[in-house]
């Protein structure tokens, strides 16, 4: 049948096996050197393993290929490698609307006797944490600190050139370093993605003089790369604060579960503030929260 399958340029592909973690069905393996595709029969074709390639050496192709087999994956690769391979395929799915492959993921699961791993919190839900994401060999994803930021407050301003008070780049909590210069000693804005959108003065309000991070806990997956990196910037990079800018919407709570998991995990104890932001902009709360 002609579908969607992962396609390898092994030109560009390196051997350096980013790509094997992000692919919970078990498709992928580092075969001489070269990222390989082993079955069409446990490839989806969703493409998850493409953000993870560094040199761009992924894609989706549609080609004749054997129909993918969600029953005959799980049984033979997501089950026996454990539950948190289990939560990362069944978020996996769930994230990309294959509610029928769910079904049926979560059907196999029940004839086996075991618990549906998408009632776990979500910090258990991925084991791509073999492997963080720093942006790779991504010339937009390459580090930048922009150091004649001044921590001076911006002025309230009409003007369509209002100054940006971003100080870093990247921003996206997969892409960055957790122990990137910018992060050492700071004060960390943890910001849920769609918060600058829905603030008007997002930059005066909230960035002014901070380090930033972004992630939005309902889509993103590997949560558990986001702990990981979380208690580095606390434990290693030492940050001073985090404030945890986050929508009104139930989804959005999965920041705050990762801040307090990320804290749970080490030594040294940050104060955090939590800012609720309305579907309009409005702030609906702020607060020093203990965790």
């Amino acid at each position: 049948m002609q579908r969607q399958i992962i396609a390898i340029d092994e030109k560009k592909c390196t051997g350096c096996g980013d790509c094997i973690p992000a692919c919970p069905e078990g498709a992928l393996q580092v075969i001489d050197g070269k990222a390989r595709l082993i079955s069409d029969l446990f490839c989806d074709g969703l493409g998850a393993c493409i953000g993870c390639c560094p040199t761009g050496a992924m894609t989706v192709e549609t080609r004749e290929a054997e129909p993918y087999n969600e029953r005959r994956v799980m049984i033979e690769s997501i089950v026996p490698a454990g539950k948190n391979v289990i939560a990362a395929h069944l978020r996996h799915l769930a994230d990309h609307g294959q509610q029928a492959f769910l079904e049926e993921a979560l059907q196999c699961l029940k004839e086996l006797g075991i618990e549906n791993s998408l009632q776990q919190p979500a910090s258990a839900a991925s084991h791509a944490h073999s492997g963080h994401h720093h942006g790779g060999g991504c010339p937009g994803s390459a580090m930048r600190s922009f150091g004649s930021k001044s921590n001076q407050p911006l002025a309230a301003s009409s003007d369509a050139q209002q100054p940006s008070a971003l100080r870093q780049w990247p921003i996206q909590l997969h892409l960055v370093s957790p122990e990137a210069p910018y992060y050492h000693g700071s004060d960390l804005l943890l910001a849920a993605d769609c918060a600058a959108f829905a603030v008007g003065n997002f930059h005066t309000a909230f960035m002014q003089g901070k380090s930033l991070a972004i992630a939005c806990p309902k889509l993103d997956s590997g949560m558990e790369v986001y702990v990981e990196k979380l208690a580095i910037m606390i434990e290693r990079s030492r940050i001073n604060t985090i404030t945890v800018a986050l929508m009104e919407v139930p989804c959005c709570g999965g920041l705050m579960t990762l801040v307090a998991e990320a804290l749970r995990r080490t030594s040294r104890k940050v104060p955090v503030k939590r800012i609720v932001i309305g579907l309009e902009g409005n702030v609906l709360s702020e607060e020093w929260v203990s965790l």
